[in-house]
């Protein structure tokens, strides 16, 4: 056999024996996702399905339930992906209600106003001009469309508000309850159970982050939702400082200390940077409102005597 055939013959070998371990490896790398998969649906413990039962109650309750589980096939179909898309998911997680039913709901609510605005705005027309009924049709859906968004960039702002004030109070019963002798999943657990009506926002994420724990999750991949949701570079240090504690241990009633005391630090510059705006827009609603008071105190009775004295003058 020549060295030519030889040549080939182990090319065509190795290209054989690369194509059978490509083959093995995207077979592994596949059956690793679909698990991955399987195991994010199972521990996403927020995640609640609308039951496919026939819903009990009121008539109009049953027909808003069964609308809404008809919805619910369409969320994760490519026109449900473009009206709940990831930043509109990332909304709803802000507000607390980024699973299932919430998503559904923000669905149904955009087809619903987004259709059924341009076509009361059309029934109210007296005017038919083909640029009014455009107009009218145009204005609608935008507002049928960025309408609940709107709300949900009130909501997720108010929720974000009341996690940054909750954070101080957290920081405080974590260095009290790791002071006592407690672990750090005895601390967290204390924390969810015991003062869930202290702090309402944060006890329900750190409920969540220890709920996937517990199914499976690292410590980290738990608490990445609580570090990442509310956008806020403390809540980002304190999961980092859990992380490190669960894994590396260690005393961590100083750096909550001086942690909590450069937070408060921090609430006093921001409350001063309040009052100074507030101080300035005060400025003009004196003017506008006690300003003329003032000149008909100081200067009332001057301008009363002038036009007395012109008066006498006339007649």
């Amino acid at each position: 056999m020549s060295p030519q055939v030889l040549n080939v013959l182990s090319i065509v070998l190795f290209a054989i024996a690369a194509l059978l371990v490509g083959s093995v490896l995207l077979r592994q790398a596949w059956q690793f996702m679909r698990s991955e998969k399987i195991l994010n649906r199972r521990i996403d413990t927020h995640e609640s399905q609308i039951e496919e039962a026939k819903p009990e109650g009121p008539f109009l309750r049953r027909c808003i339930e069964g609308f809404l589980s008809y919805m619910a096939h369409w969320v994760d179909t490519p026109l449900g992906k473009q009206l709940v898309a990831e930043e509109d998911r990332v909304l709803l997680d802000q507000c607390g209600i980024n699973d299932t039913r919430g998503k559904t709901l923000f669905f149904a609510t955009r087809v619903v106003l987004g259709v059924g605005l341009p076509i009361l705005a059309w029934s109210m027309l007296s005017d038919e001009s083909p640029f009014i009924i455009l107009f009218a049709g145009f204005m609608g859906f935008a507002l049928g469309y960025m309408g609940p968004k709107w709300l949900m960039l009130v909501k997720a702002k108010e929720r974000r508000r009341q996690a940054a004030e909750e954070l101080p109070l957290l920081i405080d019963l974590l260095r009290l309850l790791q002071g006592v002798g407690l672990s750090i999943d005895q601390s967290l657990n204390v924390v969810e159970n015991e003062f869930s009506s202290s702090l309402p926002i944060l006890s329900k994420e750190l409920q969540i982050a220890a709920q996937q724990y517990l199914n499976g999750r690292t410590r980290e991949q738990s608490l990445r939702r609580f570090s990442t949701i509310f956008n806020n570079e403390d809540m980002s240090a304190i999961a980092r400082l859990i992380i490190q504690v669960d894994r590396y241990g260690g005393a961590v009633q100083q750096p909550l200390q001086q942690f909590s005391d450069r937070v408060r630090e921090q609430r006093k510059l921001d409350m001063k940077e309040k009052i100074g705006k507030l101080t300035v827009k005060m400025t003009g609603v004196m003017v506008v409102a006690l300003l003329p008071a003032l000149l008909i105190i100081t200067g009332g009775a001057g301008f009363l005597a002038i036009i007395r004295a012109l008066s006498k003058i006339g007649t």
